[in-house]
């Protein structure tokens, strides 16, 4: 970490228009801002909801505690409803499910989930259910996804046909009405705070044909939690029917579509076969970039994954699976007094394919000498807007009249979404950046502050640390 004067124009341009308005009198000049500027780091990031997922059938006696040691915190749990597709769910099915999810929490990961009947083969399927059974599982398997929407990623909508994957259903329900019915009972049990992933674009699109805006992201309707999963990933020139309607070849409307959708919503996916050129790394580079892939298996198609490996684009595809947050620079008073304001501005920099897809809260947190947080602020400002390409974010904050003098470490956190995770390090994001994360605490931090009378600069009484102003402004791509 390196540190300068502050003197950078264009900073001092946003710093003084970010002010306006807050016409405190200056009984002595404010404490000089400071730049901070870090050294990205290339190494592999241990983030949560995101990279490479391995697949595991439930329920069953399944361990997760050595998952993370592989380099991974999700996985792919396919929940086997086949012994049930005439009948109710049992008890002790759904105590299995709850212990799974149970040994997830336990273990620091997520899971992506599909409910199926079968697993294929195609064209020539074991059964899925009928739709009045569907329904009648999904009633009986809503307390189960409240209870752990925590550590689901996100849902597949599964369900129907082979591998729950919306195709050669042999309860004749191959089409739209039966899909969507199925689809919003699903999304009605599931938490708004979780999406649910369609195979097929033709069929998102035939329900909402206009895509997902900016403006509607994030608002917990039923369409802003609609996203998309590709299990052919490169795999034919229409990644075998994906893109595919009636017929035609639909990957240029299809893509059109789906590299917004997927600004806002989780895309992720397998392959299930190689298919070079397509499937070699310049296009799977520039199709994982365009649809903003968050996850892929690391089970399917492992032809292709070694190919990746061989040509020498594994190691980026890791890394930028997902989001990947990284700090250019931070500016702020190094002093301040009690009752004095804290000014903060944070260059940081998405170099991943993806944004953060789930809800997560921005803190800004002081840090005392005996190591505790006694003042930790939440920013109103949503890290899911952070999407590839650099971002500027602004803080004005207000430090307690009767603060504690002392030496503080400045940290960002971006914990958990859900209170059940929050305190816990391992579903804290960590930023792409030496030197700055501390493992125990999952705290990012930008420097050291003294609060201090001497300090000087305006005064107000509270005894509370506030927000008095903050924001957040996409810079480039």
């Amino acid at each position: 970490m390196r540190r300068t004067t502050f003197h950078f124009p264009l900073s001092i341009f946003l710093l003084s228009s970010f002010l306006i308005g807050c016409n405190f009198a200056s009984p002595s000049p404010e404490p000089v801002s400071v730049t901070h500027t870090y050294i990205a780091s290339n190494a592999f990031i241990l983030n949560p909801e995101r990279g490479f997922f391995s697949p595991y059938d439930l329920p069953g006696p399944v361990g997760f505690s050595s998952l993370r040691a592989t380099g991974s915190t999700l996985v792919h749990a396919e929940i086997r409803l086949d012994h049930w597709r005439e009948t109710d769910l049992p008890e002790d099915a759904l105590d299995d499910l709850n212990t799974n999810f149970s040994d997830m929490r336990d273990a620091g990961i997520k899971a992506i989930v599909r409910f199926v009947y079968n697993i294929g083969p195609y064209p020539d399927s074991e059964p899925d259910a009928s739709k009045k059974q569907i329904l009648r599982h999904i009633d009986q398997l809503t307390p189960l996804m409240e209870n752990n929407a925590d550590v689901i990623a996100w849902l597949e909508a599964g369900f129907i046909g082979a591998w729950g994957e919306w195709h050669t259903s042999t309860n004749g329900l191959d089409n739209i009405q039966d899909k969507q019915e199925i689809l919003f009972a699903l999304l009605k049990a599931l938490p708004e705070t979780r999406s649910i992933q369609v195979r097929y674009p033709a069929n998102i699109i035939e329900i909402f044909p206009n895509v997902l805006t900016e403006a509607n992201a994030f608002d917990g309707s039923i369409q802003s939690r609609v996203a998309h999963h590709n299990d052919c990933f490169l795999s034919s020139d229409t990644d075998v029917g994906t893109y595919e309607r009636d017929g035609t070849n639909t990957i240029i409307r299809d893509q059109a579509y789906l590299a917004e959708l997927t600004r806002f919503t989780p895309m992720s996916g397998e392959s299930c076969a190689p298919n070079p050129p397509r499937s070699d790394c310049q296009s799977a580079l520039q199709e994982m970039s365009l649809l903003h892939f968050s996850a892929i298996s690391e089970a399917y198609n492992k032809t292709m994954l070694r190919s990746w490996k061989t040509a020498g684009c594994m190691e980026e595809i890791n890394n930028r699976m997902g989001y990947r947050l990284s700090l250019s620079s931070a500016e702020f008073n190094e002093q301040v007094r009690p009752g004095g304001d804290l000014n903060l501005i944070v260059n940081l920099r998405n170099t991943g394919f993806a944004s953060i897809i789930n809800e997560r809260n921005l803190y800004v947190v002081l840090v005392g000498q005996d190591e505790t947080s006694p003042y930790k602020i939440k920013l109103e400002i949503d890290p899911r807007r952070w999407e590839p390409g650099t971002t500027i974010f602004i803080a004005k904050l207000h430090i307690p009249s009767n603060a504690e003098e002392g030496a503080y470490r400045l940290a960002l956190w971006l914990p958990d979404g859900y209170e059940s995770l929050r305190e816990n390090p391992l579903y804290a994001i960590q930023f792409a950046n030496e030197n700055i994360f501390d493992a125990a605490t999952g705290l990012n931090v930008l420097g050291n502050i003294s609060i201090t009378e001497s300090a000087g600069g305006k005064f107000k009484h509270g005894k509370n640390f506030i927000v008095i102003q903050s924001s957040s402004e996409k810079v480039m791509p």
